[in-house]
């Protein structure tokens, strides 16, 4: 079960890489492995974030961000992702199953369309980053906190919001957030005891290989055919998790 769960979250972290959408394997496989429902969603953030972590570090220089778009994005990103963490600590397992289907189906439909709205709404010209920017960035950090999948996509419609432009610095930067986010909400999941340390280390190598190995595998790939693989991937399972749960 130990090699599944590595070989799972070497294709999440070289989806994520490529297209991003590596949560949508990670998750159903700790489910299918037999790690409750909260467990398994706060071990897949543990599991994907040395990975996004490394992809910061990669993006360091495409980050130019100004200091008075940064520093108010940064707080919202990190006041949120505590606020999410700690809402997904005061579910229930049972309670979080009700919700998965409809979580899954948010990121599914971010993760299909999401493309299409970031560059329509990228049209505009740049500016500072607006207080409608920051209160939606704030609530996508809520939703990270908490579940995750598609945020990323999220965080580019609210670039583009903003008036970004650069698509290297808009990914730098969502990068950069969204390791802040996970990182206080795993802080929070750790603290609880929410954890499940066996299969998230091992899934945490996987994230990390599948970033740098097999990534370099995908790239080859037209980004297309490998982002339209996520999307069905993502539909499958969505339409899973709600016959589950009737």
């Amino acid at each position: 079960m130990l090699l599944f769960l590595f070989v799972v979250a070497s294709l999440g972290g070289a989806l994520n890489a490529v297209a991003g959408g590596g949560s949508f394997l990670a998750l159903p496989a700790l489910l299918y492995a037999g790690v409750a429902p909260v467990a398994a969603n706060a071990t897949t953030t543990f599991a994907m974030w040395p990975a996004s972590l490394a992809s910061a570090v990669a993006y360091r220089r495409d980050i130019t961000v100004r200091r008075d778009t940064l520093l108010p994005l940064g707080v919202a990103s990190l006041a949120g992702g505590l606020f999410g963490g700690l809402l997904l600590m005061r579910t229930s397992d049972l309670s979080f199953m009700r919700l998965l289907p409809w979580l899954m189906l948010l990121a599914t439909l971010t993760f299909t369309f999401g493309g299409a709205l970031t560059r329509h709404l990228g049209r505009g010209r740049a500016h500072a980053i607006s207080q409608g920017a920051l209160l939606l960035q704030l609530a996508i950090a809520v939703y990270g906190g908490y579940f995750g999948g598609g945020m990323g996509i999220m965080m580019l419609a609210v670039m583009s919001i903003g008036g970004m432009t650069n698509i290297h610095e808009m990914n730098g930067l969502k990068v950069l957030l969204a390791v802040a986010i996970n990182g206080v909400a795993l802080a929070e999941f750790v603290l609880h005891g929410a954890i499940v340390w066996a299969p998230g280390l091992v899934m945490a190598a996987g994230g990390i290989s599948g970033g740098y190995v097999a990534a370099g595998v995908a790239r080859r790939l037209p980004p297309e055919r490998v982002r339209t693989l996520v999307v069905i991937v993502a539909w499958v399972l969505t339409i899973y998790f709600f016959a589950r749960a009737r």
